[in-house]
């Protein structure tokens, strides 16, 4: 604490810590429950299929959960969070409201395509990448079901962007809670053939999921019409003005083309370490489920500095703008800290609960790879936290550029050489990921405070 002090010039106040832990902690719980679900789903598909049926879900869900990442959950809700934020400061309720519903409306057009493309060519995109017969066949069968998923979480995401742009995070809390309920309850019945229900494997596990988050929007949707304090409304669609769709797309785009930067380029790093084989590919889809886990606190934080920053931005009042950004990201870096000491310490534990004991030279590997990232915690807190703060302040650009520079320019040429150049284990490809994280989290927190000296 002496050193933050010292070196940040950080003093907590006790009414802004309460205010950043009253938005961040319901948006860290939300998505530690949404990672719980992938996570339960590669645990269950683990211990009933082992490598091969990991191997197929995590393919299938890399695919599906970058579309709706890039597209939704990191671009549109960015938007929609950082320009709703702004207008609800600035006490301008009735232009949050026209901009919450075309953001929706174009989440729907997102939606609606992203199924539509996974539903119908699953197979053919897991062949070309590079999978196997069996493990395409399964992801295929996979996919087909979970595109269904995929639709209703980015509507989700959307609505989520809006609440919380007011302050509201517990009621997308609530909602991923309804949605992790019922998932784990079909994932056991349905994958294992329990409480009545068929056996059906890893499509199984898509039903399952399709059925929770089809519920949770239904929950969400439920509430924004008759509880929220900002509503949609059919008038903005109807009489849709050009010029707003504009400024909104112009802070998504940047937002989208971060998340796209990242996501394209693990994807297809993902892509070559199926070259690696099968355990391998297991060993680093285990280590990616459980380090989202640690993602998660980061996350929250940076949704309460996007939110607070923006408001106070909105309001022009900079100084509690810059107290509010200082807090997030000293409490969200302490709080990954804590997963770097876990995954350094006691990570064979935490690896064999996803996966039957059987698999020794997954566990091995992946116990490897998880020791490597706990390098990356701290500075994945800076990376996204000083991110969450540049687009509170309305700057999606900064982020976007670094990401482009650290993903393409550091992590994938790396990454190309590490795997068929050198023909270098999965633990090295974790040993880049961690230097890229180390850079990209030095850039933004440097920049962020660069640009934050200026605000007055």
């Amino acid at each position: 604490m002496h050193y933050w002090r010292k070196h940040m010039k950080l003093n907590l106040h006790k009414d802004t810590v309460k205010d950043v832990l009253k938005l961040s902690l319901p948006a860290v719980g939300e998505m530690i429950l949404y990672t719980i679900i992938w996570v339960v789903d590669t645990m269950m598909v683990g211990h009933y299929g082992g490598n091969i049926a990991v191997s197929s879900v995590g393919l299938s869900t890399e695919f599906l959960s970058t579309y709706s990442n890039v597209l939704v959950g990191s671009g549109i809700s960015v938007g929609i969070t950082s320009i709703v934020a702004r207008y609800v400061g600035a006490n301008k309720i009735e232009k949050a409201e026209e901009y919450a519903t075309i953001g929706f409306f174009v989440a729907i057009i997102l939606a609606i395509l992203g199924g539509l493309f996974f539903a119908s060519l699953s197979y053919p995109l897991l062949v070309a990448v590079g999978a196997d017969n069996t493990v395409a066949h399964i992801g295929a069968s996979y996919m087909h079901i979970a595109s269904i998923a995929i639709f209703f979480t980015m509507l989700i995401n959307s609505l989520s962007a809006t609440l919380r742009a007011y302050g509201n995070t517990k009621t997308p809390l609530f909602t991923a809670i309804v949605v992790n309920i019922i998932n784990i309850v079909l994932d056991y019945g349905l994958i294992f053939g329990k409480l009545g229900l068929p056996q059906l494997g890893a499509v199984g596990s898509a039903i399952a999921t399709s059925t929770a988050q089809f519920l949770g929007f239904i929950f969400i949707a439920f509430y924004f019409m008759k509880h929220s304090k900002i509503k949609l409304h059919f008038k903005y669609i109807k009489n849709l003005r050009l010029d707003r769709l504009k400024s909104l797309l112009h802070l998504s785009i940047p937002a989208m083309l971060q998340e796209g930067s990242y996501s394209i380029s693990r994807l297809i790093c993902n892509i070559f370490i199926v070259a690696l084989g099968t355990i391998a590919f297991s060993a680093n889809q285990i280590t990616t489920t459980i380090e989202s886990i640690s993602f998660m606190p980061g996350w929250g934080f940076a949704v309460a500095a996007t939110t607070l920053v923006g408001q106070k931005v909105g309001e022009k009042n900079y100084k509690k703008a810059k107290e509010y950004a200082k807090t997030s990201l000293f409490l969200g870096t302490i709080t990954m800290v804590i997963f770097s000491v876990l995954f350094l310490f006691i990570p064979g534990p935490i690896f064999k609960l996803f996966i039957s004991s059987n698999e020794t030279e997954v566990i091995k590997l992946g116990t490897y790879c998880l020791m490597v990232a706990a390098i990356e915690q701290p500075f994945l807190a800076l990376s996204m936290i000083s991110g969450g703060i540049l687009k509170g302040s309305g700057d999606t650009k900064t982020p976007f550029k670094v990401t482009l520079f650290t993903s393409w320019v550091i992590r994938f040429p790396l990454m190309f050489v590490a795997i068929f150049t050198f023909k270098l284990s999965v633990v090295y490809v974790w040993i880049i990921t961690a230097i890229q994280w180390a850079i990209d989290g030095s850039l933004l927190c440097f920049l962020y405070k660069k640009k934050f000296s200026k605000l007055n």
